[in-house]
């Protein structure tokens, strides 16, 4: 998820997007399968940016067995529960009918909405304690217990590791991906079954959505 900074409509589209959409359809049409998890920023891509882009939506969560190993994809902002005013803010923002009304805006006062939230959202995240928008530890407990998954893959606190921990299923792992913003991360799995984080450079010419 937060493939974008921002998705206000797939009306929109920035020259930014438009490479993006472009480079996600020329590794499609190689055969390549891809799947999308809108994030926090995002989450109002549509069926129309999935057809341009030649991508599948899939919902937050999807359960996946990757490896032999039962998986659960998460965008990962429900974990961060300790951030009432955030939860609060997730709870309006994905209600379906206040989806519909912001859809049927305009799209240069949805931009001006887009850029006044995401101002807002820097001015307040500034003050915030750290700890305070991460994962709650007994959030991803209660979340993967009740998928009965080992393994936990997500992003959106953008701090790429791979936590061990002991649930009732037994040894489990929390892999954090990270972000996009000075260099690239993606995650690999082996033959194995065996899931790795790694980097990549970015072309000189990008900026973050």
């Amino acid at each position: 998820g937060d493939f974008f900074e921002a998705w206000i409509g797939d009306d929109e589209s920035s020259p930014l997007q438009q490479r993006i959409e472009h480079s996600l359809r020329a590794l499609s049409d190689k055969g390549v399968d891809i799947f999308v998890m809108p994030g926090n920023r995002d989450f109002l891509m549509g069926d129309a940016f999935a057809r341009r882009a030649g991508v599948k939506l899939i919902p937050d969560p999807q359960q996946q067995i990757l490896g032999g190993i039962p998986t659960l994809l998460m965008h990962g902002d429900s974990l961060c529960s300790a951030d009432a005013e955030y939860v609060r803010f997730r709870a309006r923002i994905r209600d379906p009918k206040r989806q519909k009304r912001l859809l049927q805006l305009p799209l240069i006062l949805r931009r001006m909405i887009a850029r006044l939230l995401r101002a807002i959202s820097r001015y307040r995240n500034q003050n915030k304690p750290a700890a305070l928008m991460d994962v709650v530890p007994s959030e991803v407990v209660r979340a993967m217990q009740e998928a009965q998954a080992t393994r936990l893959i997500h992003g959106h606190t953008h701090r790429p590791a791979i936590h061990s921990l002991m649930l009732s299923q037994g040894p489990c792992e929390r892999i954090v991906l990270g972000d996009w913003h000075t260099q690239g991360w993606y995650g690999a799995l082996d033959a194995d079954g065996r899931f790795t984080l790694h980097t990549l450079p970015l072309p000189a010419r990008h900026t973050p959505a």
